[in-house]
C-alpha cells in the first residue's frame, strides 16, 4: 500500500479556503467533502482536508484551535518539479488572499529552493524544489 498524507488545516471561511486552494492548482475531492468540511487534492498521495472550526474542535477536545497568524502549528513542507513551479504557487497564493516569503538556508538556489507559503487562515505551506542530480 502506497501511503497518503492528509494534512487538516481548520479554517474560519471553508467557501474562501476552497477557492484559495484550488486557485493554487488543487482539486476539491466531492466525495470527501461535507458542509464542514472539504478535501482538496494535490495529487494522489497529497491532499489537505479544510475543516471549519466546529468540526476541527472535534478531533481536538479540549484543547484550543492555535492562531495560526500569532502561533506556530506546523510547517508542511511538499516538493515541485522546479524552482519556477514554486514560485508560480507562491504568486498564485499571493493573488488569492495569501502570502509568501523566502528563508535564506545558505543553499544555492540551482541545488534548493522553497517558500513559506501562507494561506488567509495563516496555515503555511512549504513548496520546494531540490535538485537531486548533484
Amino acid at each position: 500500500m502506497t501511503t497518503m498524507v492528509f494534512v487538516n488545516f481548520p479554517v474560519a471561511d471553508l467557501d474562501r479556503s476552497i477557492a484559495f486552494y484550488e486557485a493554487l492548482g488543487f482539486k476539491m475531492n466531492k466525495a470527501f467533502s461535507t458542509p464542514e468540511a472539504s478535501a482538496v487534492v494535490w495529487d494522489d498521495h497529497f491532499w489537505v482536508m479544510l475543516l471549519t472550526h466546529d468540526f476541527y474542535q472535534q478531533f481536538i477536545q479540549d484543547k484550543t484551535i492555535a492562531d495560526p497568524h500569532t502561533t506556530s502549528q506546523a510547517l508542511i513542507a511538499f516538493s515541485m518539479d522546479s524552482a519556477e513551479e514554486v514560485r508560480r504557487f507562491a504568486e498564485a497564493a499571493k493573488q488569492n488572499g495569501g502570502n509568501y516569503y523566502h528563508i535564506d538556508m545558505g543553499i544555492p538556489e540551482d541545488q534548493m529552493f522553497g517558500l513559506e507559503v501562507q494561506d488567509p487562515d495563516g496555515n503555511i505551506l512549504e513548496p520546494n524544489w531540490m535538485n537531486m542530480s548533484n
